[in-house]
């Protein structure tokens, strides 16, 4: 089976590759929604979330716009909050990988914002970066709700820049060309790895 790692910057398009994926039968495990359930309260990383940024509980569940208030500007306290996350996240990618391997898939997909950042591009087969210009990206980033400037300039600020996720990459797919581009990139590469 063939693992593929799918990343990209945000405002990049990388949620609308994984849902292609999904679209046309390749399982994708969702490293941000795995983050989200881990935070809820009764998620595995509730706890120590709690324990180390007691602040950020508000009504008995962590307000996520407060942490990260507290972990986008501070590289201390957003490695401690990556010391409870990563490995948990790392653990239910390898339960799905394995999932995927006992129902014979010929590929799967790992979407994780920080492949590279956090080493995962070394357990994944072939790793696919989703960029696009960046006032594209930037356009899209500033139409989100809730979405500032500086808030956007911050989140950059922690990601690899995207000309260095391109060079380390195996593919290389822009999501600027619009998304039947992205469907027909996805799909080649589905067929080239399925052999």
């Amino acid at each position: 089976m063939k693992i593929i790692g799918l990343t990209g910057s945000i405002g990049m398009g990388k949620s609308v590759l994984a849902d292609q994926f999904r679209s046309i039968g390749v399982p994708v495990h969702d490293a941000d929604a795995v983050v989200h359930a881990l935070m809820k309260p009764n998620g595995l990383a509730f706890d120590d979330i709690k324990n180390a940024f007691p602040d950020v509980i508000i009504n008995g569940e962590i307000d996520r716009k407060k942490l990260g208030q507290v972990v986008f500007n501070d590289d201390e306290k957003r490695s401690i909050l990556e010391g409870i996350l990563h490995p948990l996240v790392r653990q239910s990618s390898n339960h799905f990988i394995a999932q995927c391997r006992k129902r014979r898939e010929k590929i799967c997909v790992l979407d994780i914002p920080l492949l590279f950042e956090t080493g995962r591009d070394k357990d994944v087969d072939v790793t696919l970066t989703v960029t696009a210009p960046k006032w594209v990206q930037r356009r899209r980033v500033l139409s989100r709700k809730n979405m500032t400037d500086d808030k956007f300039k911050s989140i950059v600020k922690t990601q690899m820049p995207d000309y260095r996720k391109r060079l380390m990459s195996d593919v290389v797919i822009t999501s600027a060309r619009g998304k039947r581009h992205t469907l027909n990139e996805i799909k080649k590469l589905k067929e080239y790895n399925a052999k």
